[in-house]
């Protein structure tokens, strides 16, 4: 019998969500409760199902997201999500005709790229993504790291101070917005993301437990960092052995970052800090007086892109550097194929297709990786990854795309 893939209708939620939750492996039942918040954040016309004589045996949906490129500048991407085939239904092709419905209509609506976050690293580079961030988590021995632990607030003038759900729903956004003008990789958060994470519309299918939040407000009066955690509250032989988890840490200045990290990590009773996914190049652990205090717990590839408009990607960043390179891109899918000459500089840069000798070549996926800044020329090409065409150009190519921070992505998707 043959596999119908299609756009979803809402009559189709209950059965999409069920099969979502076998694909993930999760209880398959489905509550009123869930299909409601689903309805609420989703377009259908961007979800697709499989089905099987009228059941779901796949799911996928895309949504549009702004994301910050080097600059400050943002380009529209399609954001992929809830990718999932039922294992009764795998090596049948529907992942592969699911995304090529979703890129060429992305493509069509002018999004500039594809991206998302992959749970398992080999699927998604055959489709043309690349991974462009990467994160790192952390477990910190409070009692190593050495701060001071009579820590009072910061000496710079500001403070932190505690607040609730409603007061981040009020000052988060805004907050956010000027971290996303300022760090490259971040993605843009809706109003269900801020109403969902403060306990006003929670996830149906997540146990809520309200955190504490923080925020650090400078001299002068603005809320300059947000630092969103739990804690478990364990205690042995009358010690206690507890861990803070943070759920959300982001700040628009160096101060308040590192005031934030320093009350969490003077609090009494916590003895371990866990800090989500960070950076790799986050202020942590050489704030630390004892670095060696966090240890790594995860190192992993993130947010993956894959671009669908090269001369659109190319014109939205820009550069620490003059100069023009020519890229020959090859795309499979004849998404983003061709030869492209970038002339870029520190102001902006131009992106064009020329027939002008190449000076790389390179798979689209592969300037998916470069895109952001994270990866360097010469060691995909080290790795067969990126043939150098012209001496030269791989040097040139690690000057104009690297950048002096590593992108970061805080938000799955």
């Amino acid at each position: 019998m043959s596999l119908d893939v299609r756009a979803i209708d809402e009559s189709d939620l209950p059965d999409w969500c069920r099969a979502m939750h076998t694909g993930f492996l999760r209880p398959p039942a489905v509550t009123k409760e869930e299909v409601e918040f689903r309805r609420a954040g989703i377009d259908v016309e961007r979800t697709q199902g499989a089905f099987d004589d009228g059941r779901c045996v796949a799911t996928f949906r895309s949504f549009p997201q702004r994301i910050t490129v080097p600059g400050g500048a943002a380009v529209t991407a399609s954001a992929v999500s809830n990718v999932t085939v039922s294992p009764t239904h795998r090596r049948r092709g529907l992942l592969s005709r699911m995304m090529d419905r979703d890129l060429r209509a992305a493509k069509e609506r002018g999004e500039a790229a594809s991206t998302l976050i992959s749970a398992e690293y080999p699927i998604y580079g055959r489709y043309g993504y690349g991974p462009a961030v990467w994160v790192t988590e952390w477990e910190i021995d409070v009692p190593r790291a050495g701060l001071d632990r009579r820590y009072a607030g910061p000496a710079d003038g500001g403070r932190v101070d505690l607040v609730d759900g409603a007061d981040v729903r009020e000052l988060g956004p805004a907050l956010h917005e000027r971290l996303r003008a300022a760090r490259h990789g971040v993605v843009d958060r809706d109003t269900q993301w801020w109403q969902a994470r403060t306990g006003e519309m929670p996830h149906p299918n997540h146990t809520w437990t309200e955190p504490f939040y923080a925020v650090h407000r400078s001299a002068s009066g603005s809320v300059d960092g947000l630092l969103v955690y739990t804690a478990d509250d364990v205690w042995e032989a009358k010690l206690s052995q507890t861990t803070a988890t943070v759920r959300d840490c982001f700040a628009v200045t160096p101060d308040a970052e590192r005031a934030l990290w320093h009350f969490l990590l003077s609090v009494d009773w916590i003895i371990k800090v866990r800090t989500g996914l960070r950076a790799p190049d986050d202020l942590l652990p050489l704030l630390l007086p004892d670095p060696r205090a966090a240890r790594t717990v995860t190192h992993a590839d993130f947010l993956w892109l894959r671009p669908l408009d090269v001369p659109a990607l190319l014109q939205a960043r820009t550069y620490p550097a003059s100069g023009s390179l020519v890229l020959d891109v090859a795309d499979p899918a004849g998404l983003a194929a061709g030869r492209y000459l970038l002339e870029a500089g520190p102001d902006g840069a131009a992106c064009t297709a020329t027939t002008r000798p190449a000076d790389l070549s390179l798979p689209v996926g592969e300037l998916g990786t470069l895109y952001l800044g994270d990866e360097s020329a010469t060691r995909l090409a080290a790795l067969g990854r990126v043939t150098e065409e012209r001496p030269g150009a791989l040097a040139l190519a690690d000057t104009l795309l690297r950048t002096a921070r590593r992108p970061w992505c805080p938000d799955i998707f």
